[in-house]
Parts: C-alpha cells; structure tokens; sequence
C-alpha cells in the first residue's frame, strides 16, 4: 500500500512539473537579432495574457538615393510595447508548447530613436529624434528549450522632434514595422 501511495504521489508531482502554465510568464530576458538590428529585451506580465515588453537595441537600415550615395546605419532605439498574447490559452488547451510567452499577439510599439549616434559606412549621416506608435500583429514561438523566433508586422505614425525640419507637414508620416527576428531566451 505504502508503495501505490509513494507511486500515485510520484505521479502527481510529475504531472505538475510537467504542467504548462497558460499565462504569460512573470518575467523574461532575452536577445535578438534580425536582418535590421539586435536587441535586448524583457517582458513583465502584468495580466494573465498581457505583457510589457522594454527594449533596447540598434535598429539598422539602408538608404540612398539621387543625391545621397547607398548606404547602411545603425542607430540606437528603445520600445516600450504592451503585448496581448490573445491565443495562449487556446494554444495550452491543444498541447502546443506556449513557455516563453510563444503565441500569438497584438501590440502597441512605441519606439524612441534619438539622434545620439549613428554607425554608418557613409560620413555625416544620422537619424533625427523620432517616435512611432505601431499597432502590431505578430507571433512567437520557440525552437527547442531557449532559442525563440518572432514574426510582425503593423502600419502606424511617426512624429519627428528636429527644428531641420521647418514644414510642420514633414514632422508627421507612416510609419511600418515588419520584424523578423531570431533569438535566445536566458
């Protein structure tokens, strides 16, 4: 008896290690990269399917012109995006893996980047302080125990902070943001 009891309280207790949580996870850390830049990132929860996502890193982009020669930049940028995460729930009930936050979700991106710096292989260029507020869709989902891709895309609105710019029209444009990103979760 002694021995079914000691089995049945194993069992129990395996099953609970084994046991996903549906809700986003409290916190997490991780890096990224993707074609455009890499980033370091941490998502707080701050409901059952909500998290805050802060991030920082180095966009990067190319540009050129009729009178600018091709090049590439890379410039600092921080994010602030609340993420909903609305299928994780649905995702825990069929099986599918969802630790480290992998489902599906829709955000507000709100990037800063500032004319601090700009890496670049063309001389005298850099960005002007700008902010973006980006309604996304993307996904999550992870390859094995740490090492995670993600997938976005939204359409949103820039505003410019710069006084080069004299015309009050060219200080507001669309903004999108396509992210395809690769990374590992500590």
């Amino acid at each position: 008896m002694k021995k079914i009891l000691l089995l049945l309280l194993t069992l129990l207790s395996l099953q609970q290690s084994l046991a996903q949580n549906p809700d986003v996870e409290k916190s997490i850390f991780g890096v990224q990269t993707g074609f455009l830049g890499f980033w370091g990132f941490n998502e707080s929860r701050l409901a059952t399917k909500i998290a805050l996502r802060s991030e920082i890193g180095l966009n990067a982009g190319f540009f050129g012109g009729t009178f600018i020669e091709d090049g590439f930049i890379m410039v600092p940028s921080f994010t602030l995006e609340p993420r909903y995460y609305y299928n994780i729930n649905k995702r825990n009930e069929k099986g599918k893996r969802t630790h480290h936050n992998a489902a599906n979700f829709v955000s507000l991106d709100i990037t800063y980047l500032p004319k601090w710096f700009a890496i670049s292989n063309v001389e005298n260029v850099g960005v002007l302080d700008n902010i973006s507020f980006v309604p996304k869709w993307g996904i999550r989902r992870n390859i094995g125990e740490h090492f995670n891709y993600e997938i976005g895309l939204g359409l949103g609105y820039r505003i410019y902070f710069s006084d080069e710019i004299t015309n009050p029209e060219d200080k507001e444009e669309l903004a999108g943001d396509l992210h395809l990103r690769i990374g590992y979760t500590f």
